[in-house]
Formats: C-alpha cells, structure tokens, sequence
C-alpha cells in the first residue's frame, strides 16, 4: 500500500488490505510510526540482503542492475510513507545515517565484485551510484514512470560498464 499510494495511506486502508481487523493492526503497530518503523527496516533489509543473494546467483553486472530495481522499489515504497518517515527522522527515530552507511555498503559489495570480474569500472563510487540512482527516480518515480525509470538505469548501466 505504501508503494502504490499517492499519499499515505490510512491506517484502516492497511488493515483493510492485510486482511486483518483495524484492532489487530494497532494491537501490533500501536502508532503509525510504529508501522512506517517496522517497514522501513524491512525494505532496508531486503535490499542490503538483496545485494548478496543477486551476487551468489549472477554475474556482477547483472546483479547491479537488478540490485537498481530493487532500490527502485525501496524508493517507491517511502513515498507512501515519506511525511511520517522524515518526522521520524528529524525526531531522531530512525538513523538516516546508519541507513545511508548499509545502503553504500550494499552498493559497494556488488560494485567490488563487479570490478574483481572486470566487468564494471574502478572509476565509480558507491556514492556516485547512489546520487544517480536517486536521480533516475526523482525524475521517473515508480510506478507512475516504470519504463522511464527503466531505460534510464539501462543507461546507467552502459556507463558503468568498464570500456572493453
């Protein structure tokens, strides 16, 4: 729901879609706050744990590439959250620095790997990709501009390839 909403969602909306009762919900995430916590760490999670699982099933390049959907992902589901996802964050909440550091990290696996099998170049930093990456989906935010998104990470791609 956080993904596909415009705006976030209400909580009954949430509970409507689990399947679940609006008392079974709060009896588990009594605030919003407490939701928006326990998903954002799981997104986090899943795309740090992402990076390793796509490494030990493709080649790097590859990897890189589907790893920047999943980002694309993490980025679209912050969206239906993002008003009470920065209030956390400013109340000090939810450490953006710790995130950003497991994000780089995540980003700088698959990057390595990628430079150790000569496919990817030395050239680029983690934080180069990062920057780029949040600029692709600033300007083709998913879903609304899925295949954008798409053909500007291919791009990307291109000119992460080392030059043969």
């Amino acid at each position: 729901m956080f993904a596909s909403a415009g705006a976030e969602p209400p909580m009954r909306a949430i509970a409507r879609e689990a399947g679940v009762g609006i008392a079974t919900l709060y009896r588990h995430f009594p605030t919003r706050e407490a939701l928006v916590d326990a998903v954002y760490r799981d997104q986090v999670g899943r795309l740090t744990a992402g990076a390793r699982e796509l490494l030990g099933r493709l080649a790097p390049a590859a990897a890189m590439r589907r790893w920047m959907d999943l980002f694309g992902d993490w980025i679209a589901t912050k969206n239906g959250m993002l008003d009470t996802l920065l209030a956390m964050i400013e109340a000090g909440e939810i450490a953006h620095a710790q995130t950003r550091t497991e994000l780089l990290a995540a980003i700088s696996a698959v990057l390595d790997a990628g430079r150790a099998a000569g496919d990817l170049r030395t050239d680029v930093t983690a934080e180069d990709i990062a920057a780029a990456l949040i600029g692709i989906f600033t300007v083709a935010p998913r879903p609304a501009q899925a295949a954008r998104a798409g053909r500007l990470l291919d791009l990307l791609m291109d000119g992460l390839r080392r030059p043969a």
